[in-house]
């Protein structure tokens, strides 16, 4: 791919048979909220992720979208077990890793792994580029043939990266190339399954389409699956065959590609994709401005979490949480977590769904103005 590639590539089609690669059903994660000085006590929890369900087949990206903060990262590092989970079941190649020990995990680790969202921070800058790409070789006792050198130069090469930069340090390249980098070390031990935690979101625009494309590169000539964390809706669209939409640690929404950015059904995923800029000046699609932030998760909202900015919200939102079911008029593995679904539809509606009193009454006096 030539590094003067800026436009995106025609997106992946859709792969999706057999058993599923990764299976991830009830996944909880609450971190312990401390107090006292001397005599630490656990006074709360957060609650990053709650009771989260979906799967990845080989060779399938599914993308998870949210606003920041609402639990994407962590489910990430949950899958990968960088963090333990408080609850629930991931499920790989029908193996239970949920709390598998460390030598447990040993034969899965090659498997899956995960290119991080910094690439100042995820690169060691003592290290040479050779020793960054091949550490996770070494630390698996992998030697494949011709020995690990010739496997980094040809791992450079497959990331549009000179193989004579194997002897460089990652202060001496650009944002971009030090993701490239990232790319190389996640391939280094040919894994099945990668998770990608926003790994564009760092980088100048300009290069943000040839780190995309070379990831759907890598995808369609290694077949490698993809969880692919973003919260920019463009790319996660170009990107991912399935889309999950996610909301202060739950999974609001989970269906095909067209179905979410087509089809949406969950009042948060027109929200969201309301709030999308859209290159089409004439393009009538529907406005929705929510009032105020996204709730605490120490202390999140009774039944429905999404109810105290949502303008369908009812008294049956707050007593009792919407489970994550296939709605009457969506397609099979159209998934959504609501009691009063919207239209699956994006055009235009006959007045803008506005739910912040503040910007309501500053439009209402622009136009007396007038």
């Amino acid at each position: 791919m030539s590094d003067n590639q800026t436009t995106l590539d025609k997106p992946v089609p859709e792969q999706r048979s057999g058993e599923p690669l990764l299976e991830v059903s009830g996944l909880t994660k609450h971190f312990p909220v401390m107090d006292g000085f001397l005599f630490k006590r656990q006074v709360g929890a957060v609650q990053a992720v709650d009771d989260v369900n979906f799967t990845v087949h080989p060779g399938e990206s599914l993308g998870l979208v949210g606003e920041s903060g609402c639990g994407k990262s962590t489910t990430g590092r949950l899958v990968t077990r960088l963090y333990e989970p408080t609850a629930g079941k991931i499920s790989y190649r029908g193996q239970d890793i949920s709390h598998a020990n460390r030598k447990e995990l040993a034969p899965v680790r090659s498997e899956i792994q995960m290119i991080f969202q910094d690439p100042y921070a995820s690169l060691n800058p003592r290290q040479t580029v050779g020793n960054i790409i091949s550490g996770p070789m070494e630390i698996n006792g992998i030697n494949p043939p011709g020995g690990r050198e010739k496997k980094v130069r040809e791992l450079l090469e497959t990331v549009g990266l000179n193989p004579e930069h194997y002897n460089r340090f990652p202060h001496e390249f650009s944002g971009g190339q030090r993701q490239r980098i990232g790319v190389a070390r996640a391939l280094a031990l040919e894994p099945k399954l990668i998770v990608a935690d926003e790994p564009v979101s760092a980088l100048d625009v300009s290069i943000q389409a040839q780190v995309v494309n070379l990831l759907q590169e890598l995808q369609r000539e290694m077949g490698i699956a993809f969880l692919f964390i973003a919260h920019d809706l463009a790319i996660v669209r170009h990107f991912s065959q399935r889309v999950a939409v996610m909301y202060l640690g739950k999974i609001v929404e989970i269906g095909t590609r067209d179905e979410i950015y087509q089809r949406p059904r969950h009042p948060y995923t027109h929200a969201l994709l309301s709030a999308a800029p859209e290159a089409d000046p004439d393009d009538e699609r529907e406005r929705i401005r929510l009032a105020g932030d996204v709730p605490s998760p120490i202390n999140p909202p009774s039944g429905c979490r999404f109810r105290t900015r949502c303008w369908k919200a009812q008294d049956k939102c707050a007593a009792e949480a919407p489970p994550l079911v296939q709605i009457s008029g969506s397609e099979a593995g159209h998934l959504t977590a609501c009691h009063f679904p919207e239209e699956p539809s994006v055009t235009a509606r006959t007045e803008d769904v506005v739910l912040d009193p503040a910007l309501a009454a500053l439009e209402e006096g622009g136009a007396a103005a007038e």
